[in-house]
């Protein structure tokens, strides 16, 4: 399907993928006064570029296919923009600047960006390829488990990171009674990245008691065939045997690089770039989930985004900072809980530990503190001050004098913070060699 305008034949931009990261660089340049004159978007997928972090309510039946659409076909050829959907580059010719689809369209590019994103890593073990054995990332594989919820049985998601419980929720509510969801996690708790221990006992029990069956230290050995080339059991590696209708892989994201590995392009896990985004070809970039910068690979959204603020204005001309790798604090909602966290998820020796707890809300809060100064936080349940603690984290501020306010949010800490201003010496007393102020200096900071 082609949805096109008129548009210059030079300064051709074509953009391979049209996932979100894809999608928040064409936003970007339709903004811009010297965007590039004609750019062409290739687009696998039959449908326009969509908001994946919203699969999961789609799944659940709470939201219809369209909410999570950006923008309609229209609206493309309105901004001139050259929309191809159902179509896969299938080669690249950086010598005369072409790239060749499925279809056998051949199309010529001054500039070129691989925005191809990733797929779910499939672990190898026997029976990975049973019919039954699905992943969660597209609109494809959203509506694929809506009907295995309806139909009922036995799911057994591979994953207990946030798209893994994401799936097993959605499951579950499209399905209700007549389906069992099991999740399997290969740690000691669900999303050990993210949580520390007691955070993550407090999602296992709340997901228990919706119906959920949790698993950790579950280490996947082989799934079973059914003697027809159907999935119908995972087998752990320590024997036991988990019967399965359908099993959901959702154990992480393998970059997809096949594009830039048959261009030779610069690869390791991903394509390599530069501070730019731009690959061993200074007229090919890569963007997000699909490229590496030093040695790191993309899953969140908050430093793809400020790829795109750096992408963008090159394309445009202009001479940008380059990107430079940023703290990230991860804001989630994992089956209507809010979490927030940043910074290391287990305590080292060293570290000043605040934790504070409301069993009866369900809240729950833990700071580590270096030296006074914010290092990492895990927020369950009230999340409201996350971006606060944050905030004061990247700023380096020593938080010693209130410190027995932190685990209370901004306004108690500033109300200390008052308390000790107040408290403290004038600029008149301070350089007098009497004592006679009637506000003695303090050793309460310290």
């Amino acid at each position: 399907m082609e949805i096109t305008s008129r548009c210059s034949p030079i300064d051709h931009l074509i953009i391979i993928g049209n996932g979100m990261a894809s999608h928040r660089l064409i936003e970007a340049l339709v903004r811009h006064p010297r965007r590039p004159t004609c750019i062409t978007v290739i687009g696998e997928e039959p449908v326009p570029a969509y908001n994946r972090i919203l699969l999961s309510p789609l799944l659940a039946g709470e939201l219809a296919t369209d909410a999570l659409t950006f923008r309609d076909q229209a609206w493309y050829a309105e901004q001139g923009i050259t929309l191809l959907l159902g179509e896969k580059v299938a080669t690249i010719d950086r010598n005369n600047h072409r790239l060749t689809t499925d279809s056998n369209r051949r199309l010529r590019y001054d500039r070129l960006v691989i925005a191809t994103g990733s797929r779910p890593t499939m672990p190898k073990i026997p029976g990975i390829a049973l019919a039954g054995v699905h992943g969660f990332r597209d609109v494809q594989d959203a509506t694929t488990l809506a009907t295995i919820a309806q139909r009922g049985g036995k799911a057994v998601i591979i994953g207990g990171g946030l798209l893994g419980l994401e799936a097993a929720e959605g499951l579950r509510k499209r399905g209700g009674q007549t389906l069992t969801v099991s999740v399997l996690q290969r740690s000691t708790r669900l999303m050990n990245r993210q949580l520390d221990e007691t955070a993550a006992c407090l999602l296992e029990n709340t997901l228990s008691q919706r119906g959920i069956h949790i698993e950790t230290n579950a280490s996947l050995a082989a799934l079973e065939d059914n003697g027809h080339g159907h999935v119908q059991a995972a087998i752990l590696s320590d024997g036991r045997r988990l019967p399965a209708d359908s099993v959901i892989v959702a154990a992480g994201i393998t970059p997809n690089v096949a594009l830039g590995q048959q261009a030779e392009l610069s690869c390791e896990r991903a394509i390599v770039v530069d501070a730019h985004l731009s690959t061993s070809d200074p007229h090919i970039s890569a963007l997000g989930e699909c490229c590496q910068f030093e040695q790191h690979t993309y899953g969140l959204v908050e430093p793809i985004w400020r790829q795109v603020d750096v992408l963008s204005a090159v394309l445009c001309g202009e001479a940008p900072d380059g990107y430079q790798e940023a703290p990230t604090a991860t804001k989630l909602k994992v089956s209507g809980v809010a979490l927030f966290a940043f910074g290391p998820t287990e305590a080292a020796p060293e570290h000043d530990v605040l934790c504070y707890r409301d069993p009866e809300n369900g809240d729950y809060r833990r700071l580590l503190l270096r030296d006074g100064q914010l290092e990492g936080a895990v927020l369950y349940g009230d999340t409201r001050h996350g971006p606060w603690y944050f905030e004061q984290a990247l700023a380096s501020i020593d938080l010693t004098a209130c410190r027995q306010a932190l685990l209370f949010g901004p306004a108690d800490v500033e109300a200390l913070q008052t308390q000790h201003a107040d408290n403290a010496p004038s600029p008149a007393s301070s350089s007098s060699s009497s004592s006679s102020s009637s506000h003695p200096p303090t050793s309460e900071a310290a």
